[in-house]
C-alpha cells in the first residue's frame, strides 16, 4: 500500500506521520508537495497537523485553495482513503469535505497533552482494529479545537455513526472536564457519509511507539492498511 503525506507550508506534523507509516507499520509512502495536482498511486492520503500558511485568517482557510487539494477531492471522490489530523482536520473542514467549523478553544488557550478518547465508532477503515466503545490515549495540540455544527448536523452526524471519536475521562464519560478545547457534544473526530474522510484532532502518529508514551495510535494506521488490503 502506498500513503502520501501532503506537506503544505508550515506543517509540523509530516514527518511524524511519514515516519509511523514506513518504519513503524510497514508501508511505502511518499511526501506530496502543496503545488502538486498528482495523486496518481496513491492508496491514502494524510493531511498532517501543523500551522499552514501560519493559520493565517483561520486554521485551514488558505491551505483549502492550494493546489493538491482539488485532487485531495476527487481522491475522495473516488473512494481513496483521507485522513486529516489535527490541522489536517481544520482544512478538510474548509475545504467542505467534512460539515461543521472549527472555533477557538473555549478557553482562547493553545491546548497540549494527553486526552482520553472514546472509539465510538470501531466499523470504520480507520478504526476496525478498535473495539466498540474502547478508551485510547493519544495527545493534543491545538489551539482551534472546539469543532462546531448546528444542532441538525450534530443529530445526523450521531444518528448515523459519524462521530468516531468522542473526549471522555477514564470512565467513559463524555464531561465538560473531560472536553479540552469545548467541542460540541465532546466530539474529537468524525466520519464523512461514504466513509472513508476521517477528521480528528487528537494525533494517532504521536502515539504509534512505546517510546513516546503510548502506542494506542499505531492501530488507526494499521486499521487503513487492513481495509485497503481487504
Amino acid at each position: 500500500m502506498k500513503f502520501g503525506v501532503v506537506v503544505f507550508p508550515g506543517s509540523n506534523c509530516d514527518a511524524d506521520c511519514y515516519h509511523v507509516v514506513r518504519n513503524v507499520v510497514g508501508q511505502e509512502c511518499e511526501y506530496v508537495w502543496h503545488e502538486s495536482k498528482d495523486l496518481r498511486g496513491f492508496d491514502a492520503v494524510i493531511l498532517p497537523g501543523g500551522f499552514s500558511y501560519g493559520d493565517y485568517l483561520r486554521s485551514g482557510a488558505l491551505a483549502r485553495f492550494s493546489p493538491i487539494m482539488q485532487s485531495v477531492y476527487e481522491f475522495a471522490e473516488k473512494g481513496g482513503l483521507v485522513i486529516g489530523i489535527c490541522n489536517g482536520f481544520q482544512i478538510l473542514l474548509e475545504a467542505g469535505l467534512l460539515p461543521g467549523a472549527m472555533l477557538p478553544n473555549d478557553n482562547l488557550e493553545f491546548r497540549c497533552g494527553w486526552v482520553n478518547v472514546k472509539v465510538e465508532n470501531a466499523d470504520t477503515a480507520f478504526t476496525r482494529l478498535y473495539r466498540p466503545g474502547e478508551i485510547v490515549r493519544m495527545p493534543i495540540a491545538h489551539h482551534e479545537g472546539n469543532y462546531y455544527a448546528e444542532k441538525e448536523t450534530l443529530d445526523e452526524l450521531e444518528r448515523s455513526g459519524r462521530v468516531v471519536f468522542r473526549y471522555v475521562d477514564e470512565n467513559g464519560c463524555p464531561s465538560r472536564e473531560a472536553n479540552p478545547n469545548g467541542a460540541a457534544r465532546n466530539i474529537a473526530g468524525i466520519i464523512n457519509e461514504r466513509g472513508n474522510v476521517l477528521g480528528m484532532m487528537p494525533h494517532p502518529e504521536r502515539c504509534s511507539e512505546a517510546i513516546l508514551g503510548g502506542e494506542d495510535g499505531r492501530r488507526l494506521f494499521l486499521s487503513m492498511v487492513r481495509a485497503l488490503c481487504s
